[in-house]
C-alpha cells in the first residue's frame, strides 16, 4: 500500500473515532424541541450544523440481533414514548479491518442496525424527495460512518431532498446458510439476512419519514459496490416496490449473488475451519473469530446473498426480463477501469497471484468454445499482465452484468439510464477504478483516498445535480436553468437499439452509442453473465 494511502488511512481513521459516542435516553425533558421528531419506536433528537440537521445511530429494528437473535431475520420496531439522543453514528457491523473500507476501523458491535438522516432545516410543507444511500464492501466490509459518504454537505448544496444512510449486518453474519446443518431448520433466513436488514430499515424510512420532512412515496434507494448489487437485487423481493420507487446502481449488479449449492460450500469450507459441526456450536463462538475466520477462508466475492429461490429467485437476470422492476426508475453505470482499485491498492505484484487464480476459477466454468473467446479477449487487450487480468475482470464483475442488467430491464418492459464513468485518479495505476465517484459524489472532495486529488468543481456539481434531479422526478437530464454550467444535459433512456450511455469525462459530460465506448465485447465477454460474478 502506497505511502500516500497510508496516510490517507491514518487521518481517516482519526477522523472515526472522533465522531464516536453513545446516544443516551433523554430522561430529564432538556433538549431541544425543534430538534426532536416523533417516531414510532421513539422521539429522535438530532444536530444542528449551520442549517442541516443530522440524526445519527436511530435504530431500525426492535430488538438487535445479538444473542440468541444471531442470524435471525430483524425484529421489527415496537410503539416507544421515550426520547433519545441521535447524535453519533451507530457501531459499524462487524467485520475485519481493511484498508480503504473504514468501517473496520470503526467501533463494532453486533448490535449494527441503526440509520442515519440528513434534512435541511426548513419551514414548509412540502414533502421532499428521499434518496437511501445502501454502502458498499463487497458484503464483507464498510459502514456508514465512512467520511467521504457522510451526509453534511451533500444536503447543504441539495436542501430539497432528504438523505439516508443505512446499515446491515456484513460476511458471515449477513450472508451465511444454516438450514442444512443438523439443527439448522430454525435459520430459515441466514443466507440473506443482510438484505432483509436493509429492507426492514427501507420499512423504517417509509413509516416515519414524513416526520422528517420526507415523502415516503418518493424514495430513491442508490448505493456502490456491494451497494449497488444490494439496489439491484431488492427489487426482486416480492414485497419491496412499496418502500421505493427509483433505483441507482453504481459499480454493482444482480450479478453480485450466489447459488445455493456454492452458500453451502461456503458454510461448510467455515465450519471446518472453525471447528463447529452445528448452529449450536457457532452460536457459542465469538464473533470476532467468525469473522477472521470467514476473512480467511472465503476469498471476496464470495460472501453474498444467496439465490435462494424463496427470497430472491434462482435467476435473477431472467426476472428483469420478465418486468419484475418495470414499475421502477432504474440508473445504473460503471467506471472505466473498476478493478485497477485493486491494482493500485495490492500493487501489481500482490495484485497478479490474486488475479489469475479469479482467471483460472472463471475459466473452468465456461465450455471450451468460451474458453477460447475469453483468451482472445484478454490476448487483444493493451498494456501488462496486471492490466489485461485487470480488465478481463471488469468484463465479468461490472460491465458485462450492467449491461445485461439494462437489456433486461427493457426487454421486461421498464426503462434505465446508464452511465460510463471516466474521470481518473492522480493515484498510480488507479486510473478510473472502483469507488472513484464517491468522494466527489457526497461533496467530499477533501476526502483522496481514492482520488489522489479534486476534480473539476463544476463536474463534480453536475454530477450530483443529475443524481438528484433523477431522484426527484425519475429522469436525471438537467434543463440549462439548473445546470451548474448552463447548459442542457440531455440524458437519453438505454434502448435495445442505439443503446445510448451518458458519459462522463471530466470537462465533458455527454451522450454516446455504447458501441462508440466498447463497454462490454459482445461476442466475447457478454456470455459470461450466465456464470454471475463467481
Amino acid at each position: 500500500m502506497s505511502g500516500m494511502v497510508m496516510m490517507g488511512l491514518e487521518e481517516a481513521t482519526a477522523k472515526m473515532y472522533a465522531l464516536y459516542g453513545e446516544n443516551r435516553k433523554i430522561t430529564d425533558g432538556n433538549y431541544d424541541r425543534s430538534l426532536g421528531v416523533k417516531c414510532i419506536n421513539g422521539t429522535f433528537v438530532g444536530k444542528k450544523t449551520g442549517n442541516i440537521i443530522a440524526y445519527k445511530g436511530i435504530p431500525f429494528v426492535g430488538k438487535q440481533p445479538v444473542g440468541n437473535l444471531r442470524w435471525k431475520a430483524p425484529v421489527d420496531v415496537t410503539p416507544d414514548d421515550g426520547v433519545y439522543e441521535a447524535y453519533y453514528f451507530g457501531k459499524a457491523p462487524c467485520q475485519v479491518g481493511s484498508p480503504g473500507q473504514m468501517g473496520g476501523l470503526y467501533p463494532q458491535g453486533e448490535d449494527c442496525l441503526h440509520l442515519n438522516i440528513w434534512k435541511a432545516d426548513e419551514k414548509g410543507t412540502q414533502k421532499k424527495p428521499v434518496m437511501v444511500w445502501i454502502h458498499g464492501g463487497a458484503y464483507e466490509l464498510g459502514a456508514t460512518p465512512e467520511p467521504r459518504e457522510e451526509g453534511t454537505s451533500f444536503v447543504q448544496e441539495n436542501p430539497d431532498i432528504i438523505l439516508v444512510s443505512i446499515e446491515y449486518r456484513l460476511n458471515a453474519l449477513g450472508f451465511l446458510r444454516l438450514s442444512h446443518l443438523p439443527d439448522g431448520a430454525d435459520y430459515p433466513d441466514a443466507q440473506n439476512l443482510g438484505l432483509m436488514d436493509q429492507l426492514a430499515a427501507l420499512k423504517w424510512v417509509h413509516e416515519n419519514i414524513a416526520g422528517f420532512g420526507g415523502d415516503p412515496d418518493n424514495v430513491t434507494i442508490f448505493g456502490q459496490s456491494a451497494g449497488g448489487g444490494s439496489v439491484s437485487l431488492l427489487p426482486l423481493v416480492e414485497g419491496s416496490h412499496k418502500y421505493f420507487r427509483r433505483v441507482i446502481a453504481q459499480s454493482g449488479s444482480p450479478a453480485f449473488c450466489r447459488s445455493t449449492e456454492q452458500s453451502i460450500w461456503c458454510t461448510n469450507t467455515l465450519m471446518e475451519e472453525l471447528g463447529c459441526k452445528t448452529v449450536a456450536d457457532l452460536m457459542k463462538t465469538d464473533v470476532d473469530k467468525i469473522v477472521q475466520a470467514a476473512s480467511k477462508v472465503l476469498s471476496m466475492p464470495i460472501t453474498t446473498p444467496e439465490r435462494d429461490g424463496k427470497f430472491l429467485p434462482k435467476e435473477v437476470f431472467d426476472a428483469y426480463e420478465k418486468g419484475a422492476a418495470k414499475d421502477l426508475d432504474i440508473m445504473q453505470g460503471c467506471t472505466k477501469d473498476e478493478c485497477s482499485y485493486f491494482v493500485a491498492g495490492f500493487g501489481a505484484e500482490n495484485f497478479m497471484p490474486w488475479a489469475e487464480n479469479c482467471h483460472a476459477e472463471k475459466l473452468a466454468q465456461f465450455t471450451e468454445e468460451e474458453r477460447k473467446l475469453a483468451e482472445s479477449y484478454i490476448k487483444d487487450l493493451p498494456g501488462e499482465d496486471y492490466d489485461k487480468l485487470s480488465h478481463f475482470m471488469d468484463q465479468y464483475w461490472f460491465n458485462a452484468p450492467l449491461i445485461r442488467t439494462a437489456e433486461n430491464q427493457v426487454k421486461g418492459g421498464g426503462k434505465t439510464y446508464v452511465y460510463y464513468f471516466r474521470v481518473e485518479s492522480s493515484i498510480p495505476m488507479m486510473k478510473s477504478g472502483h469507488a472513484i465517484e464517491l468522494s466527489e459524489l457526497f461533496n467530499h472532495a477533501e476526502e483522496t483516498l481514492v482520488t489522489g486529488r479534486q476534480f473539476d468543481k463544476t463536474f463534480s456539481r453536475t454530477m450530483r445535480k443529475m443524481w438528484v434531479q433523477f431522484a426527484k422526478t425519475g429522469n436525471p437530464s438537467l434543463s440549462a436553468d439548473i445546470s451548474p454550467d448552463g447548459k442542457a444535459k440531455e440524458w437519453p433512456l438505454y434502448d435495445l437499439t442505439d443503446k445510448y450511455v451518458m458519459v462522463f469525462d471530466e470537462f465533458d459530460i455527454r451522450a454516446e452509442k455504447e458501441s462508440a465506448m466498447s463497454i462490454v465485447d459482445w461476442d466475447r465477454t457478454y456470455f459470461m453473465t450466465r456464470y454471475y460474478v463467481r
